[in-house]
């Protein structure tokens, strides 16, 4: 049984509230739940965090280097320009994927660059409640194959 560390960057916490156009109407704490259910059927359990100050993300990056196997990140706006949350996730010795409910790559241009794509193991975007299923499903296999 494993730890997997889920990860949320700032304004996530607004899930259900925030451009639901956009974000849909799920909220924070129905993606927490699915990912734990997922992840349960596995036999791995899950760390939730989310946080809207970046130096807050990279503490909870480097704890889950002494406590979990995996981490799901959804950096949020972080994604775009959080070199100390690409430099923390550089140190995890672990399977990294990447999540977001949207498609940054079909949105405005300044949202088309991730600097934490570089170090995770994968990316799934685009995919919602589905896309954070998906990112168990690979951290699973890549635990599996380790």
């Amino acid at each position: 049984m494993a730890i997997i560390a889920l990860l949320h960057g700032p304004n996530l916490n607004l899930l259900g509230q925030r451009e639901p156009h956009i974000y849909g109407s799920a909220t924070i704490d129905d993606y927490v739940a699915a990912v734990a259910a997922a992840a349960a059927q596995h036999g791995h359990t899950v760390e939730a965090f989310q946080s809207n100050h970046e130096g807050a993300l990279v503490d909870a990056i480097h704890e889950a280097r002494g406590s979990a196997a995996a981490i799901i990140i959804n950096p949020g706006a972080f994604t775009h320009y959080a070199w100390a949350i690409h430099d923390a996730l550089a140190a995890f010795d672990g399977p990294i994927i990447e999540v977001h409910i949207s498609n940054p790559n079909a949105r405005e241009p300044w949202r088309h660059t991730s600097v934490v794509a570089p170090v995770a193991t994968g990316s799934i975007t685009g995919l919602g409640m589905h896309g954070y299923e998906l990112a168990v499903q690979a951290v699973v296999r890549r635990l599996a194959a380790a």
